[in-house]
């Protein structure tokens, strides 16, 4: 082949119709194309003409560059030309052989179907950083070449290879340093969830956690479920809003924190103020949402503040699906908010979602969209939690390289009937009168334990403390004043609620006093008691004994 035809069409020149005589401007010459006579004879002397691009060998040119040259032509790729940096990587080659022998790199490389694509097609195409067998990575540009008069049988095609080994390694070590951090970032990240759930006495709870597929898509999710007694379970879900190591850390020091304030047993409003100021603390430039909700059996509702989070999503047992969407406050960090509390039912056959943003939010289409969707998906799904939990997740299609991290929490107010709903009963009793409401409270509390066919010494324990419990709520209460027993399938609960909001203290009575032992005793007999103020002003006084294992 004759490679002067063929090199006078190569790409980025042009042969033009006339030599090009126009001088370069330089400060020495006047825009008029004139020279100051005190330097004509200077750049006559000094400065031989610039010769036109035109006017240059190519194939000299093409003989010099450090980038790899291959020249074919013909629908069966005929090699007409290879540059000597070709040669030095690749060896020899004989011009004339079809490429395909000659060059069987470029088919080890898969080149050639581009190569067809762009005989046929006429236009560039370029093959991004491709490891070659000199074990040099090359981005390889494949480019038509055609002369006047021809027909697409004689076109050819302009290989041309850049060394971007460098280049491929530094990714390759930018990549393997992320890989690293996303590791590092999902292994804290999981480290700092519960690892296993606590299981309250009346809900069945499931919770999930799915990393997203990148470090920047890591850290900053949390959930927890939390036992407050009496009966009574929190639950918690969460979003810092960054990534990576930074939001994971964050992130922990959050779920400590909600864990610390939920044992003072504060309404959900209050314990989110203190997590604002908190977060404030930390990182005055992070900031989260975050949903803190409480369960009480006897009430049948969930009690929640949000604070700039999604809302909650409860299915009751006929699948329809309501939304809680107020009160939401804004994000913790911002402070100098007042948050409140909200609450919404969740009655026996009813389960209840809470989940982060990775769920749900999606860069093509509206948030109010993901949540409908994630509505649908709820109003369909039945099954244990954990069932549910992963049916939510496959629904909305989170994969291993999803854009975002995503929790979900699951919890179910299972419907109990038939030996079930034997083991979880409820009774109460209105204290009404003086100093004959504890001898009534006394005899109905034996009464209640006697038919819920308890042991005689758990028996005794529970009309011991109910006494002491009255006791105290008579003498430092004040009306009105209401004795509840609970029992599930692994405590019995005794509540005494009053209209004083005065939370008792255990202290030690010295051999004088005539009062402040009766929650010492209740302290010491039961396996647990606590105390909480109540809305309206009151509080309730609650001690819990475990049932032995049948």
């Amino acid at each position: 082949m004759n490679f002067t035809r063929w090199s006078a069409r190569l790409p980025g020149t042009q042969r033009r119709a006339a030599a090009r005589t126009d001088p370069p401007l330089t400060p020495d010459r006047r825009p008029d194309g004139s020279v100051p006579a005190a330097r004509a004879e200077q750049l006559t002397d000094e400065a031989p003409p610039v010769p036109a691009v035109d006017d240059l060998p190519v194939r000299d040119v093409l003989d010099r560059v450090p980038a790899l040259v291959a020249l074919v032509h013909g629908p069966d790729h005929r090699l007409a030309y290879v540059n000597d940096a070709y040669a030095g990587a690749f060896g020899p080659r004989p011009l004339g052989e079809r490429a395909r022998e000659a060059l069987p790199e470029l088919a080890e490389l898969g080149l050639f179907p581009l190569l067809d694509q762009v005989q046929r097609s006429g236009r560039p195409r370029t093959l991004k950083s491709r490891k070659a067998p000199d074990g040099r990575s090359y981005t390889f540009t494949c480019t038509p070449v055609t002369e006047p008069h021809d027909g697409d049988g004689d076109r050819g095609v302009l290989v041309f290879a850049t060394d971007v080994t460098d280049h491929a390694e530094a990714a390759a070590r930018l990549r393997a340093s992320e890989r690293r951090q996303r590791e590092t970032a999902v292994t804290l990240q999981r480290s700092l969830l519960p690892q296993e759930l606590e299981e309250p006495d009346d809900l069945r709870v499931a919770a999930t956690y799915h990393p997203g597929g990148t470090e920047a898509a890591v850290g900053g999710d949390w959930y927890d479920v939390i036992t407050l007694g009496g009966g009574r379970t929190a639950l918690v879900i969460g979003d810092v809003m960054g990534r990576g190591v930074r939001a994971a850390a964050v992130m922990g020091q959050l779920r400590t924190a909600v864990r610390a304030y939920a044992r003072l047993d504060l309404p959900p409003h209050e314990v989110l103020q203190l997590l604002d100021g908190l977060a404030t603390e930390i990182d005055a430039n992070q900031i989260a949402t975050c949903v803190y909700a409480i369960h009480d059996p006897n009430e049948g509702r969930l009690v929640y503040a949000s604070a700039g989070h999604l809302p909650i999503l409860v299915r009751d047992h006929e699948g329809i699906v309501q939304r809680a969407d107020e009160p939401t406050g804004p994000p913790l960090g911002t402070g100098g908010w007042i948050h409140t509390s909200g609450s919404i039912a969740l009655a026996p056959g009813s389960t209840a979602v809470l989940y982060t943003d990775g769920l749900v939010e999606r860069r093509d289409e509206d948030l109010d969209e993901g949540i409908a969707a994630l509505e649908r998906a709820l109003s369909g799904a039945t099954g244990s939690p954990q069932v549910i939990c992963d049916r939510l997740v496959r629904s909305a299609g989170v994969t291993p390289d999803h854009d975002d991290d995503v929790a979900v929490l699951v919890l179910q107010h299972p419907a109990r009937k038939g030996a079930e709903a034997e083991r979880f009963r409820n009774a109460a009793l209105e204290l009404l009168g003086g100093v004959e409401a504890a001898p009534r409270a006394r005899a109905f509390a034996s009464g209640v334990l006697t038919s819920w066919r308890f042991p005689t010494d758990l028996h005794d324990l529970g009309v011991l403390a109910t006494s002491e419990l009255v006791a105290n709520s008579l003498q430092h209460g004040t009306p009105p004043m209401r004795l509840r027993l609970r029992r599930t399938d692994r405590r019995l609960i005794i509540e005494v609620t009053d209209g004083d909001d005065h939370l008792p203290r255990r202290r030690r009575a010295e051999p004088g006093d005539e009062s402040g032992r009766g929650i010492a005793i209740v302290a010491t007999i039961a396996s647990n008691w606590g105390s909480r103020r109540t809305p309206g002003g009151g509080k309730a006084v609650w001690c819990e004994f475990l049932l032995p294992k049948p």
